[in-house]
């Protein structure tokens, strides 16, 4: 190009040249600011991320360390006529060297107690297995071997071990083989003492009344009736009956009844006996023998049954029992019970069961065994509850108790089937029997006048812990379990929630910063004119 044409430049020409380099300009900006704007987008999401990936962690860290440590065991209740397997949750750090244990889940067997498969061994343990397996769910699975399982027999084996030692021996192993098969830690099976289960269910109850540690008191237990001392327990099973409380110590005049334990930092002096064969089943068997062999035919009329009741009795059975063999000779095979109705009658035959001669101390039960002075409050469970509860009489005096059991007594057989026709024939043809025996046992044998018996609370749970002696058992077990430091929390409770609070705003700050930026150029911009 020359340097005329350089020279001659157009209006039009000056324009253009002066327009292309603002466009450039512009078009750099434009640029720039998209990719600022986009920029601004993948900070805030960033940071978005950021902020609930640390929400949702310290949350579930948190809610982690809460049951990090914790620790489980199995404990299985093999009585006399059924068994039941408890699981208990307990934190890994223990207070005052005893675990604050939790009753978490209870599965009932079914069918009778282990003892009744003495003829049948190889089906002792089978209907178990619903139950451990439920067990198996219940427990996490990382603590299936660290979790222990433990199975305590009661008055049912006990019988069969006097009567046959083989078979009982026989059927616990039989057990064992099937509770081996499952993850757990093992521990073997026992046969209880009558006095470690009334120890036990003693420790139970005040455990669950908070009578060893006020720290569990508030948090867990509601109950107010229950005062500062520990409160005393009665057991009524099938096959045997215990009596436990703290009995006071200068009036101690027999140390054969007398246990210590060591708890939540503490030593109790415990009085408890176990009256094998007196539970309400066995008891009913041994007023049924003084009636057989105080009778001249095989008929009975029997006052402890309603009227136009009628029981075939085998005596065969009857005296072949640990409890009330005989060596006697019955020219009958079977006896024919008729039911006669009458509470004054039954009260007096049943007082023939007990023996209260030979009594070497100021003060015996029965059968020439010392008895403490009772005082204070008592918890009766078991049997001892469903029988008063079942005649709605659980917290009645006296008076009222004694008046409803005679008057419940006194009803023909179809009026009793007539007003409950949902229970079992068997439970309800023996009602009659139950609570006049528990009236005799608890007034005449331990000695609750009419005023102590208002100190008498029959209880079936306490909060949804059951009564009894498991986990007492399992209480008293945690003592040789090693505690194990306690997990910290990742933040107090207080900067839990703080954090929470802090997290879930700067979340919600962030969402609301990202919708106005995106927003913006449509509904928050300027109107141009």
């Amino acid at each position: 190009m020359s340097a005329r044409e350089l020279h001659f430049v157009g209006p039009k020409q000056q324009a253009f040249s002066a327009v292309v380099p603002l466009l450039g300009d512009l078009l750099i900006q434009g640029i720039m600011l998209r990719k600022y704007s986009h920029l601004k987008y993948i900070v805030i999401g960033l940071f978005l991320l950021v902020a609930l990936i640390t929400l949702i962690t310290v949350a579930i860290t948190q809610n982690l360390s809460s049951t990090r440590n914790c620790k489980y065991g199995i404990v299985l209740d093999a009585g006399s006529s059924h068994t039941s397997v408890y699981v208990y949750e307990w934190p890994a750090e223990k207070e005052n060297n005893t675990g604050i244990v939790h009753q978490i889940h209870v599965c009932e067997v079914e069918g009778p107690g282990i003892s009744s498969y003495s003829n049948a061994v190889e089906n002792a343990s089978v209907p178990l297995k619903h139950c451990m397996d439920s067990a198996k769910e219940i427990v996490p699975q990382g603590k299936h071997q660290e979790t222990p399982v433990y199975l305590g027999a009661t008055a049912g084996m006990r019988l069969l071990r006097l009567k046959n030692k083989d078979a009982a021996r026989k059927v616990l192993s039989a057990v064992e083989e099937t509770l081996r098969i499952y993850p757990f830690k093992f521990q073997g099976t026992r046969i209880l003492s009558g006095e470690e289960e009334g120890a036990y269910g003693w420790i139970t109850l005040n455990y669950l009344l908070g009578k060893f540690t006020e720290s569990i008191w508030p948090r867990v237990f509601g109950h107010t009736f229950f005062k500062s001392r520990t409160t005393g327990a009665l057991d009524l099973g099938g096959a045997s009956t215990q009596i436990t409380f703290v009995p006071d110590p200068d009036k101690i005049e027999s140390s054969a009844d007398i246990v210590n334990f060591h708890l939540y930092g503490k030593e109790y002096m415990v009085y408890t006996h176990s009256f094998l064969c007196y539970g309400k089943d066995q008891a009913l068997r041994l007023k049924l023998l003084q009636d057989v062999l105080s009778s001249t035919t095989d008929r009975l009329q029997d006052p402890c049954f309603h009227q136009g009741y009628a029981r075939t009795l085998n005596v065969f059975d009857l005296i072949t029992n640990p409890c009330t063999a005989h060596n006697v000779t019955v020219p009958y095979s079977q006896i024919q019970i008729q039911g006669d109705g009458n509470y004054e009658k039954c009260l007096e035959s049943i007082q023939r069961i007990f023996k209260t001669k030979d009594c070497l101390y100021s003060s015996c039960s029965f059968n020439g065994i010392f008895l403490p002075e009772v005082s204070g409050e008592f918890g009766a469970f078991s049997a001892f509850y469903y029988v008063m509860n079942f005649l709605n009489v659980t917290e009645k005096p006296m008076d009222q108790v004694i008046e409803t059991v005679k008057n419940f007594c006194s009803k023909s057989w179809n009026e009793v089937k007539d007003e409950f026709p949902k229970v079992k024939e068997k439970y309800l043809s023996e009602y009659c029997f139950s609570s006049t025996y528990i009236i005799s046992l608890l007034s005449q044998r331990y000695n609750f006048t009419k005023e102590k018996w208002q100190n008498i609370h029959f209880l079936e749970k306490i909060e949804k812990s059951d009564t009894g002696w498991t986990l007492g058992y399992m209480l008293n077990l945690t003592n040789m379990i090693p505690s194990e430091q306690p997990y910290t929390h990742l933040l107090s409770h207080t900067g839990f929630i703080s954090f929470m609070v802090i997290c879930s705003v700067l979340v919600m700050t962030l969402l609301l910063v990202g919708w106005m930026i995106y927003c913006k150029p449509k509904c928050l911009r300027k109107e141009i004119i």
